[in-house]
């Protein structure tokens, strides 16, 4: 007699099956999964920022550019005129501080406090200068690293929102919007992390939020980098943007409910 064979397990779901029905929970129990998107580096036009700002635009979403003031050009202020984009600050050069054999930063605790401070003033100046109304007064610092005695004074620089990325803490300092997931896979050859990596802490900070383990009014922050991005990264971007803005449960709050108003 032939010997009876287990019948073949059936497929484990993929990350984007994973996705839809994480925010079908969300949908189900009425609350709305709140999304945010910061894009890190600007300086000028170029290709690639053309690429990102048709994206948002496609999908009717505005993106934060963190933008680098010691490099800013004016013509990146006229590029996004009618743009769904807001401009906060990218510390000032971005540029390390750290001693050899440290991980980089700028706004590291390895200078005096008022060196990092004035050079962020003169930052968010040159940033209120070129962009108006389209800046906030959001810092996202380089490397997302800032040292605690910095950190605490950021209200002095006139800087009201930090935005790492990770888990918000209880340091001192100013409101945090923190982003989550990032795309790229920056200690294995800069190309895209793949689709399970990059949604793998976003379904981990959404189901945390849904249960209680993270704040639930914490929106889950996508970071990108679109100087950096390849083509991979790129269609990757475009299919979460398209499941995020075709769901029901999602929100995408506005830049004045996040940051705060404008200065």
């Amino acid at each position: 007699m032939p010997v009876p064979t287990e019948p073949p397990a059936p497929p484990l779901p993929d990350s984007w099956t994973k996705l839809r029905a994480e925010l079908d929970l969300w949908a189900a129990s009425g609350r709305g999964a709140t999304f945010w998107w910061r894009d890190d580096d600007a300086v000028a036009p170029s290709p690639a920022l053309d690429r990102l700002l048709s994206l948002a635009a496609r999908h009717r979403r505005w993106v934060a550019l963190a933008v680098i003031p010691a490099g800013a050009e004016p013509a990146l202020a006229v590029r996004l005129a009618g743009t769904p984009a807001v401009v906060i600050q990218h510390g000032w050069a971005h540029r390390s501080h750290a001693p050899a054999g440290e991980k980089n930063a700028e706004l590291g605790d390895h200078r005096p406090a008022e060196a990092a401070l004035a050079e962020l003033v003169a930052g968010r100046k040159r940033l209120q200068a070129l962009f108006g109304d389209r800046f906030r007064p959001v810092l996202a610092p380089p490397w997302n690293r800032i040292g605690p005695r910095v950190r605490a004074r950021l209200g002095e620089a006139g800087l009201t929102v930090l935005s790492g990325f990770g888990a918000r803490d209880a340091a001192p300092g100013p409101a945090q919007l923190n982003t989550h997931a990032d795309p790229i896979d920056w200690r294995g050859g800069h190309g895209f992390a793949g689709i399970d990596r990059t949604l793998a802490p976003i379904l981990r900070h959404l189901a945390d939020r849904r249960g209680g383990a993270a704040d639930p009014g914490e929106p889950t922050g996508l970071l990108t980098h679109h100087l950096a991005h390849d083509d991979e990264g790129w269609i990757f971007l475009d299919g979460l943007l398209s499941v995020l803005s075709r769901h029901p449960a999602v929100a995408w709050p506005d830049p004045d409910s996040l940051f705060g108003a404008r200065t």
